[in-house]
């Protein structure tokens, strides 16, 4: 700066603009490193074939960390003491960590999701009452997407608090209904047609295969339960598919389906 022929005026500041210039230029530096970390940390994430969630979330850190370093290096320059600016946020950080303690626990809830990985962005789960597919897992709550197509946002400490059922992560999933015949009908006959139709039915796996069996006395029928697997994508139009197959094979055979009445209980 002392061989720019500066202005007589602007002589007086030389060392301010001296400041102003290295400040920029470390902030423009920090900035374009904090990009390169970034790319660079879900580059490795991504390589590695990690969770995408997981790769995001670390890389925003990284960049957040190295744009800190740079801003308090540009207030060195400056010339502000930044022991008490650093205190200063400290304190600051905590009356807002006492302000917005359960959006902290959701965050630390998001960062335990993203850890420890109980579901991925895809699966349908059962959290806090809720089930839907994952469509996103935030830092502050998760959104699922509902078979009626609804969104369902769902604040993360709700779901570390209570059970997580993952009804996709096997592949697999067993369907049941049940079924009532009049009495007097043949148990065996019974069996051997429920069987036969869930195995026709579109959606079911041979292996494990369909099963069959005799549950119980009804008030007017003899209860049988069919037990069937599919894939888990395919669950709903396998119980459909082994509905209607059930009823048709019945139906073919004259088997009397008795009426169920609802009995409405007042107190």
């Amino acid at each position: 700066m002392e061989n720019l022929n500066l202005p007589p005026a602007l002589a007086p500041y030389t060392e301010l603009i001296e400041s102003v210039a290295v400040a920029l230029l470390l902030l423009i530096g920090g900035w374009i490193v904090a990009r390169w970390a970034k790319a660079l940390t879900l580059r490795v994430f991504r390589k590695r074939q990690l969770d995408e969630a997981v790769a995001r979330f670390v890389s925003g850190l990284v960049q957040y960390g190295v744009l800190a370093a740079a801003i308090i290096a540009v207030l060195e320059t400056t010339g502000v003491q930044t022991t008490s600016f650093v205190a200063l946020l400290g304190s600051l950080g905590l009356a807002v960590g006492l302000a917005l303690q359960g959006n902290l626990g959701h965050f630390a809830s998001g960062v335990l999701l993203l850890v420890f990985r109980p579901f991925g962005v895809g699966d349908v789960v059962t959290v806090a009452g809720s089930t839907g597919r994952v469509e996103e897992i935030g830092l502050f709550a998760t959104t699922l997407i509902a078979p009626d197509n609804e969104t369902i946002i769902v604040p993360n400490g709700a779901i570390t608090a209570g059970t997580v059922v993952n009804i996709t992560t096997r592949g697999t999933r067993r369907g049941a209904i049940e079924v009532g015949v009049a009495y007097g009908t043949e148990i065996e006959l019974v069996m051997k047609l429920l069987k036969a139709a869930a195995q026709r039915a579109g959606g079911t796996l041979d292996g494990p295969e369909p099963a069959v069996a005799f549950i119980g006395f009804g008030a007017s029928s003899l209860d049988f339960k069919v037990l069937a697997w599919s894939r888990a994508e395919d669950y709903l139009g396998m119980l459909h598919n082994l509905r209607e197959e059930t009823y048709k094979a019945l139906n073919e055979a004259g088997i009397d389906i008795p009426f169920q009445q609802v009995v409405v209980r007042r107190d």
